[in-house]
């Protein structure tokens, strides 16, 4: 599943959707390192970081394998198939660690818990979405490290003409507009809470209609960019939209859920206090413009997914040289 499929699933299902991850997952690591890691500052052990089959996620998670490494872990980064078979594995600890997004990992969770018809406990406000996503982890022996400033999260764009030609910079500013949009995105728009029906009661955007051709594809983009469209449905962290002479509006009153990015660990494999604390430069440093870099180095200049994580802890001191 490639990045765009991936994003289509993740940002069109919203809260209920799954964040693809990759296949073939082995029972390789993943031993309890509670014997080696006390708060003593006893021996290194293996830590193994998860990873899903698309740039993102593949750049996350070398992140946090380089910021273990130079901690003194022996971190291995492992690939694994979807969120249905990656949750129990980390749960159990073949995965020790995982990048995650807060938002849609509570919502996973929740309806994990409380089946398929339970309400709703993501929101956009990130500490509440957080102390849903730590109640719910606790219960499946996981442990949510907390969240940083770099969110992936549905986005609206438009060419950098026509904000211009209208004065746009918000999600409010279109409302107020009063310009008919179609948008370019997927077949669910239509429905869902986090897109066509979100920005009509929110922001009062006219929306004229749906252009079925994918969440954040370069056939949306490019149906935005020739005019055929208006408004396209992304995600925060396209390293493309520049490409297409486009441009994000902010979503002022917060309409997507808070899907900033965080660690998730089996709490008694790897909820050792050092792993926190090494995990946490990546989170505290992170940004989405770092983020978007990051994919772009990769989509675009075609660089390993390591080789740009290592570059960029370096960059920031988060690892020895």
């Amino acid at each position: 599943m490639n990045s765009r499929t991936r994003r289509a699933r993740r940002m069109a299902g919203a809260a209920t959707a799954v964040v693809a991850l990759t296949a073939g997952l082995t029972a390789c690591g993943g031993d309890s390192l509670e014997d080696d890691k006390g708060s003593d500052g006893g021996g290194k052990g293996k830590v193994v970081v998860g990873s899903a089959r698309f740039t993102e996620q593949k750049v996350l998670a070398e992140l946090y394998a380089g910021v273990l490494r130079d901690a003194g872990y022996d971190a291995s980064v492992k690939t694994v198939q979807n969120r249905e078979v990656y949750e129990p594995e980390l749960k159990k600890g073949s995965i020790d660690v995982a990048p995650e997004y807060a938002a849609t990992l509570t919502e996973f969770l929740n309806l994990k818990k409380n089946g398929a018809d339970a309400k709703p406990v993501a929101s956009s406000d990130l500490d509440a979405t957080y102390g849903q996503l730590t109640k719910l982890a606790d219960g499946r022996g996981l442990k949510a490290l907390p969240a940083g400033e770099a969110v992936d999260q549905n986005a609206f764009a438009v060419t950098e003409d026509y904000a211009e030609e209208h004065k746009l910079k918000t999600l409010s500013d279109l409302g107020k507009s009063g310009e008919k949009v179609r948008i370019a995105a997927g077949d669910e728009c239509e429905t869902r809470p986090f897109c066509a029906p979100g920005l009509k009661k929110k922001y009062g955007i006219d929306v004229s209609g749906i252009d079925p051709k994918g969440v954040g594809t370069t056939q949306s983009k490019q149906a935005v960019k020739n005019g055929t469209d208006q408004l396209v449905l992304t995600t925060t962290t396209d390293a493309t939209l520049k490409n297409f002479g486009l441009v994000i509006l902010e979503d002022d009153k917060k309409l997507q859920n808070a899907d900033n990015i965080l660690p998730v660990v089996n709490e008694k494999s790897a909820g050792d206090k050092k792993i926190a604390a090494a995990l946490a430069k990546v989170t505290k440093t992170l940004t989405t413009d770092d983020l978007i870099e990051l994919n772009r180095k990769v989509d675009a200049e075609r660089e390993k997914e390591a080789d740009v994580a290592k570059e960029y802890l370096e960059s920031k001191g988060l690892i020895k040289k």
